[in-house]
């Protein structure tokens, strides 16, 4: 009994207790790590203000986004006794709670007399970080943040940091840089030469089906890595830290939502379709559901702009963050993969505010697949114009009319390859490959 009682207090103690040599090691471990990374520069510049929160999906490019800016500073002429960096979800730090956290700080004063420069990885793994994080930005620290949570924005998450961190959006790359990962010219004279322009629409029609997770670039077979994120994405963002017991019934609805990419979906149409297949599951579940997939950048939602306030909350259409994770569930699927990179694009360049109140779609009389209200900019996306379904009719015909309703100052189709410009009352209609729209 004695011995029993000795382990029982021995293990709760060991579970309390976070080995400062551990951190140490792990503190110098991350030094190598971050050196020996050949990282891809993304248009991104953290210089301007003290402290910032980088979110975004799980395997987008964040840390390497910690990673270019260390490397930055290194080369500007400061050195690791200047700057801390840990990775929480190292093994190491299983037992790390928000009550150890001052001892990140201890360990370093140990190994340096300089005041650091703190970049904590994916830190939402730490329940109570948000307080460790307030405490540094007050006392002026320079602070680099990221997780792939979205939570992390959330208002009372933004309330407690009090305004003293700058939010970054983090997507996996864009088409522009996918290219110039790739080494792929994409200047106007390049595209003329009959290889360059090949390799160009080889690279083209890649990224349309498995997007740009960063280390997806450059596989010859890039369903498994896509597939592998999707799980740890569905399985460990989603499932498990928000205790879904039943995880089929929730892949049944993330594959639903798939198949309907582009077209607007009610809670109470998910609940009847998942309802008839899986078992009964209430409408106040599907909606902790989607917001699950949004808090862990898997789904982007989208509201209708002719929509009465209930109807914006419970009808959306959405989209999935990674063209390629969408691809895992579809077939025949370029039309909704091209739909879906266009939201993405659009998301990206306006933001995807947590109200998402930037970027919508219309559907009043006419349907269309997205307006942006602070440019006056409407686009419907077609993936070939010239099918003689109708397709061509009904693409125009609704941006013809949407001027009667909204203030349009740009009318674009978006499509896989076709470009032309048509003519009506309201001026020119605007016909333009994905491509050249997002690197003209």
């Amino acid at each position: 009994m004695i011995f029993y009682k000795f382990v029982v207090f021995y293990k709760a103690s060991f579970n309390k207790v976070v080995n400062k040599g551990i951190l140490k090691q792990i503190i110098l471990d991350n030094r190598v790590e971050v050196e020996r990374y050949k990282v891809f520069r993304r248009e991104v510049d953290m210089s301007s203000f003290p402290c910032y929160v980088l979110v975004g999906l799980r395997r987008a490019g964040k840390s390497f986004m910690l990673y270019q800016r260390m490397q930055q500073l290194l080369s500007q002429g400061h050195t690791w006794d200047e700057m801390l960096y840990v990775n929480f979800e190292d093994d190491r730090l299983e037992e790390f709670k928000a009550s150890d956290f001052n001892l990140i700080l201890e360990c370093f004063a140990e190994l340096s007399d300089k005041r650091p420069m703190l970049f904590l990885d994916e830190i939402q793994n730490i329940d109570g970080w948000e307080k460790f994080a307030r405490r540094l930005a007050d006392n002026k620290y320079n602070v680099y943040i990221t997780g792939s949570n979205a939570k992390m924005l959330s208002r009372e998450v933004m309330t407690t940091l009090g305004g003293r961190y700058l939010s970054v959006e983090v997507y996996p790359f864009s088409f522009k840089e996918y290219l110039d990962f790739s080494g792929q010219k994409y200047d106007a004279n390049s595209r003329l030469q009959t290889g360059i322009k090949a390799k160009f629409m080889r690279l083209y029609h890649e990224y349309l089906h498995w997007g740009g997770l960063p280390e997806s670039v450059g596989l010859p077979v890039k369903r498994d890595y896509v597939s592998s994120t999707f799980q740890k994405v569905y399985l460990g963002d989603i499932c498990a830290r928000n205790g879904i017991s039943n995880p089929n019934r929730l892949r049944l609805m993330i594959k639903k939502i798939a198949e309907s990419v582009k077209q607007p979906l009610s809670y109470n149409r998910i609940s009847r379709i998942l309802s008839s297949v899986g078992g009964k599951i209430s409408v106040p579940t599907v909606g902790n559901y989607v917001q699950y997939c949004q808090d862990a950048w898997l789904l982007l939602r989208m509201h209708n702009i002719a929509s009465p306030f209930v109807e914006k909350e419970t009808i959306s259409k959405y989209y999935f963050t990674d063209n390629g994770i969408l691809n895992l569930f579809l077939v025949d699927a370029d039309t909704s993969l091209l739909e879906n990179l266009v939201a993405v694009t659009l998301l990206r360049k306006y933001g995807n505010d947590p109200d998402n109140e930037r970027v919508f779609y219309y559907n009043s009389g006419v349907e269309v697949d997205f307006f942006v209200p602070d440019d006056g900019l409407a686009i419907q996306v077609c993936y070939n114009l010239s099918h003689s379904d109708g397709t061509y009719e009904r693409e125009v015909s609704a941006l013809k009319k949407l001027p009667s309703a909204l203030d349009c100052k740009r009318r674009l189709i978006i499509t896989y390859d076709e470009e032309a410009t048509i003519e009506d009352n309201h001026g020119k209609i605007e016909v333009l490959p994905y491509w050249k729209w997002v690197i003209a």
